[in-house]
């Protein structure tokens, strides 16, 4: 899952959020002075166009090159900062805050391409789950573990493979207070065949194509770019010998996805992390996540049944490929004996349909075996966010049930189906039509997606996903939401079973200097407000203690993970590795976070 960072912020949420906690530096305990000179984005930008670094340099010799050549001239502070550590000497808070970002440019730097090529390489094992298959049971997560488990051995860090579920890699400082820094392996499955850029260039969702600044591939965003700028963070720190007050772990998912159950399973077997930081959210830092919710409605499978005379029965349907997935196109197979009448009465319906509906999306058929296939093309989107997107699902089921207004098809499981998302849902994300909708001040309104299709013996399957902040206790529109459906089926006489899972919103009072860190690190890399964001997905820090997300995704850029033509930006990659490298640095050097 991958969240979605609403761009709702917060400017204080009570007395202890005003954030005027000065921060601690390792040695001094002073707080920094009002005149603190910054490393700023421009210089940061100033040094690395400039820095001609060598592959065999050493953190050192960074800094030496930086205090011999000039870019450093009109700034005596740094200058001074750089000159006082490499003699050692006991630093002011300041002074240590820019040798760490300086510490992050470096990481960049020397090992930006690296990372890059390591990535690549990531994203060419294909960890998504199969199913009725376990993902610990998996022959590709066995096969990310001995890969990752090699690449922590070269980068000098303990590797552990939790019985498949979790790998956990470690960098120790001189407490037994644990940092936990949470990524996950999985992957959201693929189509394919929607995997085609606009001007046509079809793209393999697992190889890493790189056009102008972009990365695409499966995983990119969401989420093993976080587990390679976590990997290179403490391989640095571990090689250039920079000490640590507390432990680092690096804590990679393999059900983030799914079903959630290797964490917990984890943590049977091992202590919680007293701070937990997840790299899969968004910047600056993500105190609140909304509260997810699948709803499932399976509909008896019967055969098709005319009163009207059509003929055309819809035999099988393709939706999203997961529950937490808008696709960009959702499909319906038709079986007719009469293609080239039926496509001209489709066509004119899909006009008056798209016309009343909006022309962000389009309707379109075409033959094939014994019939035609009708295609309904929005805009993929992470199902967290739907208006993010055009979803494809709810049209193309609102259009069903339009058509059959005009008698269109046979009656059967896949028609009542769409009776149902037409009553209910409609094409409304706010959850208005069934009545449920609500809206929190932070963390923004409730949101809805159809989402997962699937068909079995059992029958055919719908999937609609919410997104829930706090405000209206889950319990309440568990119970609201089966009640209104109840009441709906008695009154439409469609047959359905119902399965509802809800899981509650975290909403976070973030305290203590740690958080103030985080906020410093990514607001002054990269010039941007110093508010607390609240997130429409859910991460595995949702339960666990001091839990917030941290990165990688920027709140004012669409968020792609879930979505065909995955890509992350190449130069957004390398900010990602410079901000992490720093703020592992920084939290491990605090005296007390």
């Amino acid at each position: 899952m991958k969240a979605v960072v609403n761009s709702v912020a917060l400017a204080c949420l009570a007395s202890v959020l005003c954030l005027t906690v000065p921060q601690k530096g390792l040695a001094s305990g002073e707080k920094p002075s009002l005149s603190a000179e910054k490393l700023s984005p421009e210089l940061s930008g100033k040094i690395i166009a400039a820095t001609a670094l060598k592959s065999s340099a050493r953190f050192d010799q960074f800094l030496a090159e930086l205090s011999g050549g000039n870019l450093l001239d009109s700034h005596n502070k740094i200058a001074t900062a750089v000159k006082r550590f490499r003699n050692e000497d006991k630093l002011k808070d300041y002074e240590l805050h820019a040798i760490q970002r300086l510490l992050g440019i470096y990481t960049r730097l020397k090992y930006g391409e690296e990372a890059i090529e390591l990535l690549t390489r990531m994203v060419e094992i294909p960890t998504f789950q199969v199913k009725g298959l376990p993902q610990h049971e998996n022959p590709e997560f066995h096969k990310f573990s001995r890969f990752l488990g090699k690449v922590a051995g070269e980068f000098n860090l303990a590797f552990r493979n939790v019985d498949h579920r979790v790998y956990e890699i470690s960098l120790d400082g001189a407490s037994d207070e644990i940092v936990g820094i949470h990524a996950h392996a999985d992957v959201v499955p693929v189509n394919p065949a929607l995997w085609v850029l606009e001007d046509g260039t079809r793209l393999d969702p697992f190889k890493v194509t790189h056009i102008g600044e972009r990365m695409y591939g499966r995983g990119t965003e969401d989420d093993k770019n976080g587990i390679v700028v976590s990997l290179y963070a403490m391989k640095v720190i571990k090689e250039e010998g920079i000490s640590l007050l507390r432990d680092f772990r690096l804590l990679v998912d393999t059900t983030e996805e799914t079903t959630g159950e290797a964490m917990p399973y984890y943590f049977t077997k091992n202590p919680k992390p007293k701070y937990n930081l997840a790299i899969d959210g968004g910047y600056p830092v993500v105190i609140a996540e909304k509260g997810s919710s699948t709803i499932t409605t399976t509909f008896p499978l019967r055969a098709g049944t005319s009163e009207s005379g059509a003929e055309a029965e819809l035999v099988s349907v393709v939706g999203g490929m997961a529950k937490n997935q808008i696709p960009s196109a959702s499909s319906v197979d038709i079986v007719t004996a009469s293609p080239e009448k039926l496509t001209v009465k489709l066509k004119a319906l899909a006009d008056e349909f798209v016309a009343a509906k909006g022309d962000n999306f389009s309707i379109e058929t075409a033959a094939m075996a014994g019939g035609l296939k009708l295609t309904v093309k929005g805009v993929s989107a992470h199902s967290s966010e739907p208006a993010s997107g055009v979803n494809p699902v709810s049209r193309l089921f609102t259009f069903i049930e339009f058509a059959q207004k005009h008698s269109v098809f046979k009656s059967n499981h896949i028609t009542d189906a769409a009776t149902y998302v037409s009553d209910n849902w409609g094409l409304d994300y706010h959850g208005k039509v069934l009545g449920i909708d609500f809206k929190h001040d932070f963390m923004g309104p409730l949101t809805s997606a159809v989402t997962y299709v699937g068909m079995d013996v059992n029958g055919f399957q719908l999937v609609v996903n919410l997104r829930i902040p706090v405000g209206r206790s889950v319990e309440d529109i568990d119970k609201d939401l089966g009640s209104k459906l109840g009441e709906w089926k008695t009154k439409s006489n469609v047959a359905f079973s119902l399965e509802t899972k809800f899981n509650k919103p975290m909403y976070r009072n973030p305290k203590g200097v740690w958080v103030n860190a985080l906020l410093d690190v990514a607001t002054e890399n990269l010039s941007m407000p110093r508010d607390f964001l609240s997130s429409s997905g859910a991460t595995s820090v949702h339960y666990l203690p001091n839990g917030v997300q941290f990165g990688l995704g920027m709140p004012d850029e669409k968020y792609t993970g879930h979505n065909a033509n995955e890509f992350k930006r190449k130069e957004q990659f390398l900010l990602d590795l410079q901000i992490i490298t720093e703020m592992v640095a920084r939290i491990g050097q605090i005296p007390e976070l």
